[in-house]
């Protein structure tokens, strides 16, 4: 394996056999026995079912790989077997350096221990001397920051406590490879976002991290790549905003419309099309009758993802200035309407309409519903047209936008239609810029003083 490459996985595959009774394991073991030595064709009393199918990826030096699916998908499974503490039934796995890994919460920790008992045998399972603890307690200690209960036993911790804890352990080690499952979500947010700097600062070493989260924003962010899993299988391997899309795609469509994007994502992969555009059977309609020049018709995005219609259909996504006019060029700081259109073809009940503005990386940069938590539109009647107006002060610092829309509704089916990506847009540049980020969020020009 190449000295770039950290996790190299080759057509790996976990079955488990399934006994519908207790009575079938000891059949199993007895019966087929017997037939062979009388030269009879033996049967098999449990079913095969596989957790993961011919899995093959590659993770490099330094880049970190977000896992999606849903649950049951193998997500789990995947790294259980990465980090050796399952056997796979089929298959390779290569790894390059020292893993440390955060999976099921709690595991590795005895509850009778201590935390700081805790911490000398964690870390003396992944190779660290006495010394070396001894020397980096103090860092993880205070990155765990649970006080005097580092000298209690684990049994007495919340659940967040165990996972600051774990995570302190997993990351002050300064793994070469470090794998995390779902284990953050249990964390205050304070804590999380210390966690996620921590995860940047180990791949900004060269440290490759394995990332499950059922969080769209947190793998966009985070992740050079994600692979989406369905069933044990390989669905694809692209960059993270194109598998979050096809993901979020995928659990909201009706089940045969499943099937069918689960045979489409399959074949792109195995063409090898891993690149940010996303193919789609038809696009809401842009206006492009504006004449002042502050409508650019280039400005069409390539990852519009239409959802399937259930019983609404969005027909257009638009923008107007103060007048009245369609722009896809915007001024910083001006006010706008996001202008929603559809039609419902079907009776609904507790409606309630949504719009999102996400940067060029697929994060979420703001976004609006209406009505507001917890209220909804009590009739939308078939055959009756919608148009919803969102109101937005163009506060986000030059770029270029995404805009996306939906309809969900308090009954099934909850996504009655929503297109990601439907149009974009740029906000100019400033004359002279003070702020960066993704927001300004500043009121004039600093004021200094000098002492």
């Amino acid at each position: 394996m190449s000295s770039e490459v950290a996790i190299k996985v080759e057509n790996l595959s976990k079955c488990y056999l399934i006994y519908d009774y207790p009575r079938d394991r000891l059949k199993q073991f007895v019966v087929p026995r017997l037939k062979r030595a009388l030269g009879r064709q033996p049967n098999n009393y449990f079913r095969e079912f596989w957790a993961l199918k011919d899995v093959s990826f590659e993770v490099k030096r330094g880049e970190t790989v977000g896992i999606i699916g849903r649950n049951g998908s193998g997500k789990s499974t995947l790294l259980q077997m990465i980090c050796g503490t399952l056997n796979p039934s089929s298959g390779s796995i290569q790894t390059n350096g020292r893993i440390a890994a955060l999976l099921e919460l709690g595991s590795g920790f005895n509850p009778e221990f201590t935390g700081r008992e805790n911490v000398y045998m964690n870390a003396a399972v992944v190779g660290l001397s006495n010394e070396e603890i001894d020397s980096r307690f103090d860092d993880i200690a205070a990155f765990a920051d649970i006080g005097q209960f580092i000298e209690q036993p684990v049994k007495t911790y919340s659940s967040g406590m165990v996972v600051r804890l774990a995570f302190a352990v997993q990351a002050v080690i300064d793994p070469d490879i470090f794998v995390v499952d779902e284990a953050l979500a249990v964390g205050d947010e304070k804590f999380q976002r210390k966690c996620f700097a921590r995860l940047e600062d180990l791949k900004s070493r060269g440290s490759s991290i394995l990332f499950v989260s059922h969080s769209p924003a947190s793998i966009i962010e985070l992740c050079d790549k994600t692979l989406l899993l369905d069933h044990g299988t390989r669905l694809m391997y692209s960059p993270a905003p194109k598998a979050i899309r096809s993901y979020q795609q995928l659990i909201y469509a009706p089940i045969e419309e499943q099937k069918r994007l689960v045979q489409e994502y399959c074949a792109a992969d195995q063409l090898g099309d891993n690149t940010e555009s996303v193919s789609q059977s038809e696009s809401p309609i842009v206006s492009k009758e504006h004449p002042s020049g502050a409508f650019d018709p280039g400005l069409v995005p390539e990852t519009t993802t239409v959802y399937p219609v259930q019983g609404a259909e969005i027909h257009s996504i638009q923008i107007f200035d103060t007048k009245g006019h369609v722009v896809n060029v915007l001024q910083p700081r001006g006010s706008y309407q996001f202008v929603v259109s559809g039609r419902f073809l079907t009776n609904f009940a507790g409606v309630f309409f949504g719009i999102h503005i996400r940067s060029i990386s697929g994060a979420v940069i703001t976004g609006q519903r209406y009505p507001e938590e917890g209220k909804y539109v009590e009739h939308g009647g078939a055959g009756k047209s919608f148009k919803i107006s969102f109101g937005f002060r163009m506060d986000v610092l030059p770029g270029v936008y995404f805009v996306g829309g939906g309809i969900w509704s308090s009954q099934e089916p909850t996504c009655a239609h929503r297109v990601l990506d439907a149009i974009m847009f740029r906000v100019v540049p400033l004359s002279r810029p003070i702020s960066f980020g993704c927001v300004d969020m500043s009121t004039n020009v600093p004021n200094v003083e000098l002492f």
